[in-house]
């Protein structure tokens, strides 16, 4: 009788410690060793947002149009508009990127590596830009489309994220792949309407986002599935110092 109380405190459920609680949500934040390629990525658009918030107007603005890739600067400067839209945030909502890169390129690169998943991020911004702008230079180019269609500014990493987002929902299974598929296209129609639904920007803009993850679904999904994870990285043994003297020798 005596000991049925301590077995009973034996099986009670222990609570968790807060450190292995924080550890937990912890092991979901981008960092330099688990996800070099969305630390760095993120840490270079805090950099560029806040050059955004703290330049010159005159600076800043001449930087985001040579960066955008709009159909004008896609004809006079191609590599220079695709190598550089991507570096900035258009609303400056960093912290927002900062969480969806933490949903949906972090985990990527933890199961793929950095090199794949800046592969799958940049193969899609270039992808989905040119499938939308290139439309766009040919009805200009047409007359079809008035010429200040061609100047509006167009920048940020939506392209890139929604292909990750792709490859991603990819390497999930039955009825989860099929939700995660549905709350993708969703969360791209939502951005839509939010937006301005009847606008030029707009429009590619929603086309450019369906491209994209499309071609990380379809794409890259199944190329990434047959890949294997990179191995980790192999550290040097650690040198056991020895011992001089008598009780060595003997």
């Amino acid at each position: 009788m005596t000991s049925e109380p301590g077995t009973m405190l034996l099986r009670a459920p222990q609570p968790v410690p807060l450190r292995k609680r924080w550890s937990f949500w912890f092991q979901w934040v981008p960092t330099p060793r688990s996800t070099p390629f969305t630390f760095g990525y993120l840490v270079v658009l805090l950099g560029t947002t806040l050059l955004l918030r703290f330049a010159s107007s005159t600076l800043t603005d001449k930087l985001l149009l040579l960066s955008s890739t709009d159909a004008h600067n896609l004809w006079r400067r191609p590599l220079t508009s695709l190598l550089t839209s991507a570096l900035w945030l258009a609303d400056g909502g960093w912290l927002t990127y900062a969480a969806i890169f933490a949903v949906l390129v972090a985990p990527l690169e933890r199961r793929f590596g950095a090199g794949r998943t800046a592969l799958v991020f940049f193969s899609g911004h270039v992808l989905a830009t040119l499938a939308t702008e290139l439309p766009v230079m040919a009805l200009i180019s047409n007359g079809v489309l008035p010429t200040s269609a061609g100047r509006w500014l167009d920048i940020g990493v939506s392209y890139g994220f929604f292909t990750t987002a792709g490859a991603l929902v990819f390497q999930l299974r039955g009825r989860l792949r099929i939700a995660a598929v549905a709350a993708v296209e969703l969360f791209i129609a939502l951005i839509y309407v939010t937006d301005d639904p009847g606008s030029l920007e707009s429009i590619v803009t929603v086309l450019g986002h369906l491209c994209a993850a499309q071609f990380g679904l379809l794409f890259w999904g199944a190329r990434l599935r047959g890949a294997r994870p990179p191995a980790p990285p192999v550290e040097p043994p650690v040198a056991r110092p020895r011992l001089v003297g008598a009780g060595a020798e003997a």
